[in-house]
């Protein structure tokens, strides 16, 4: 692993305040905590990595898109989704060939095996995060092999998927068709109410082909340091051979104002240790990957 280190002012303060000081223990340098932090996220994300065989498909996101709106006597369909509550009305079809291609924005091509319809609603159900023990479940009454454009952290992709029609509406449901076994998914450490996790999670992040600066999105505060309740922002970075943490860093005005809690979207620039190639960007706070965009 490399590193980058850019010490913002508190951690440069802190370290001055413990100097000449006979007896005391020496200065803890506030960033520390937050790349060990960053450092057990490259660990999760390099075993998901290889226990996916080294699969390069890793979708950022839910792999479940609905497809029009709900009719207004059709309002309680939403909580049915969010629960799972999906079945099948009918036999579902089975894949037409073992494996279906993935193919980037850039060209490259990979190729995975295929999940059955009915596999793939397993999946869909298995996904839900919502609870609705009344909710009337949604029937589908037909599905068919498509492809959609997933968010991935090499860019979108255009990956195989089942489209599902169902009973009482017009709106349709499309999930991932990938078997789970070639999709990176990186499990984040359990929530802990006395240890929480720390830092400022990006959303997303921006680089070139062949360049080494990465360009991440994030929410912080809307003014700059310059004003009451402003702040700057750098960044630094935690690198492995498969992934890249980010940790932003906040420049704040002053330390104990009084702020009204609104956010904005900020930006700032890291420079990586080299060009990302095929690795991902991750958040620091869960260790989860975040959309990438790739321009030039």
């Amino acid at each position: 692993m490399s590193r980058r280190r850019v010490l913002p002012w508190i951690t440069v303060a802190a370290l001055l305040g413990g100097c000449g000081s006979a007896g005391n223990s020496p200065a803890v340098d506030p960033l520390d905590g937050l790349r060990q932090q960053a450092s057990d996220a490259l660990t999760r994300y390099d075993q998901a990595f290889r226990a996916a065989g080294g699969a390069p498909f890793v979708p950022v996101g839910e792999l479940t898109r609905q497809l029009g709106d709900w009719e207004p006597a059709n309002g309680s369909y939403k909580e049915s989704l969010s629960a799972g509550r999906v079945e099948a009305a009918s036999t579902l079809p089975a894949a037409p060939t073992s494996a279906g291609t993935i193919v980037w924005a850039n060209g490259t091509r990979h190729d995975v095996p295929l999940l059955s319809a009915d596999g793939a609603l397993a999946q869909l159900r298995a996904s839900a995060t919502g609870a609705c023990s009344g909710c009337t479940p949604l029937k589908v009454t037909g599905a068919r092999l498509t492809t959609m454009t997933v968010p991935t952290t090499r860019g979108p992709a255009t990956a195989p998927a089942w489209e599902y029609t169902l009973d009482g509406t017009t709106v349709r449901l499309a999930r991932v068709a990938v078997d789970p076994s070639a999709i990176v998914r990186v499990t984040p450490p359990p929530r802990n109410a006395d240890h929480p996790h720390e830092g400022l999670a990006i959303e997303s992040a921006t680089t070139t082909t062949a360049g080494s600066e990465l360009t991440v999105t994030f929410t912080g505060v809307p003014g700059p340091v310059s004003k009451p309740c402003g702040a700057d922002y750098g960044a630094e970075t935690v690198e492995s051979d498969l992934a890249v943490v980010v940790i932003v860093i906040e420049y704040r005005h002053a330390k104990d104002e009084a702020c009204a809690d609104i956010g904005a979207q900020r930006s700032t620039t890291v420079e990586l240790s080299r060009p990302l190639g095929e690795r991902a960007v991750l958040e620091v706070t869960q260790g989860l990957p975040v959309k990438l965009t790739i321009t030039g």
